[in-house]
């Protein structure tokens, strides 16, 4: 093996394990932007074409787990939060998963939404309306 050929394979290497150690996959805890108050566990996973999306997986308020969204209309109305796709559609662009959408299930409300991690631990979660500066921004802390 020559050095050229050591080098790329080194440089494949670190990028692999930087883009591994940056997924947003695995499991998250949500936590309130205005209550600083910790609400669930969503479940980040890649679907079969590609995109990712998040799934209800715990509600930490023992006096909310059995909730159903209320609020929603269509097929979601008054389902179980727990076990509820509340993220989807995300695809990857550069650093950030970009072009999806997140329901709210408290208002029962669909906004825009792209994530990016912020470390290894730290998940920036962004929704908005029309276009990204009117929204909210959440950061979710990684469980798994």
């Amino acid at each position: 093996m020559t050095v050229k050929n050591l080098f790329c394979l080194w440089v494949w290497i670190i990028i692999s394990v930087n883009s591994f150690s940056q997924s947003p996959a695995g499991t998250w805890k949500t936590i309130d932007d205005n209550t600083g108050k910790e609400q669930s566990y969503v479940r980040i996973y890649e679907t079969k074409s590609g995109n990712l999306q998040g799934e209800v997986v715990k509600i930490l308020d023992p006096a909310r787990e059995n909730a159903t969204c209320t609020a929603c209309t269509g097929t979601r109305k008054d389902k179980p939060v727990k076990g509820m796709i509340i993220l989807w559609g995300l695809k990857k662009n550069g650093d950030e998963w970009s072009g999806g959408q997140i329901l709210d299930p408290e208002k029962g409300k669909q906004y825009k939404c792209y994530i990016k991690p912020k470390g290894k631990n730290e998940l920036e979660v962004r929704g908005y309306v029309g276009f990204s500066l009117i929204g909210r921004t959440q950061v979710w802390q990684r469980v798994q």
